[in-house]
């Protein structure tokens, strides 16, 4: 696990239901950190990074754009939408502004806690297809509570669980499970934190804000068996692995 700075913003006053483990405080106390990094990002802000970090292979790539083709993740290729079909997208970003939704015909209810994404959806996001996209909550992954039980065709998340600590992510999945109907999928992306290219990337993202956790495949497949889900499909990357898991 790599340490970041400090976080500079104050609390957003997240909680989690009962009373959270360590791993748990850790995810929320993130939460203003992670959303600082990535409107810094969206707002098109320069980061001042150190020297010997400006000098790694893959600040290089990040600079240059190419490190984006490595870090997205195909989720569709897991599990295409399907036309009229109800999806949440945990950590959306600006995605029903990049991803083909019109060509898929697929309900977008986005969630996100980067506020110049909300506010670029919001703005945008009626005028591409006022019929498909459904707006944005702007809340942390584990919150759910906007949503009636079984509601949903398909939950989407990627892009996220690297930056919180696996207690924080039993209770996202805790919360999909609740919100998708039964034996639909999850689709969410993780960090192969035994790949070579894991650690130096996780060192990047904490410059650049974030604290990113590194954990092995096997460990993500036992917390997903220990939530009850099942993992019908995965699928491998140079950075990220997709996992689709029903319950």
């Amino acid at each position: 696990m790599v340490r970041s700075p400090e976080p500079d913003s104050p609390s957003l006053g997240y909680n989690l239901p009962g009373a959270p483990s360590q791993s748990q405080d850790t995810g929320i106390q993130n939460l203003p950190a992670i959303a600082k990094r990535f409107n810094q990002e969206y707002q098109g802000q320069p980061f001042e990074l150190p020297a010997e970090v400006e000098a790694m292979a893959i600040t290089q790539q990040w600079r240059s754009g190419q490190l984006q083709a490595v870090s997205a993740s195909p989720f569709w290729e897991m599990v295409k939408p399907q036309k009229k079909q109800h999806c949440l997208d945990l950590g959306c970003g600006i995605g029903f502004l990049v991803y083909p939704w019109r060509e898929w015909g697929a309900f977008f209810h986005g969630q996100d806690i980067s506020t110049v994404a909300r506010d670029a959806l919001v703005a945008r996001g009626p005028q591409l297809n006022s019929m498909l996209f459904k707006g944005v909550v702007l809340k942390p992954a584990h919150q759910l509570d906007d949503y009636d039980p079984a509601f949903f065709d398909l939950a989407i998340a990627t892009g996220l669980s690297c930056y919180y600590p696996p207690a924080y992510w039993e209770q996202v999945l805790t919360q999909v499970k609740r919100v998708l109907k039964p034996g639909q999928p999850f689709v969410f992306d993780v960090v192969n934190g035994e790949l070579e290219l894991a650690e130096n990337w996780a060192i990047l993202e904490t410059y650049l804000g974030a604290e990113v956790f590194l954990e092995s495949l096997g460990h993500w497949q036992t917390l997903i068996r220990a939530a009850g889900a099942k993992i019908v499909k995965q699928k491998a990357g140079d950075l990220f692995h997709l996992f689709k898991i029903v319950w």
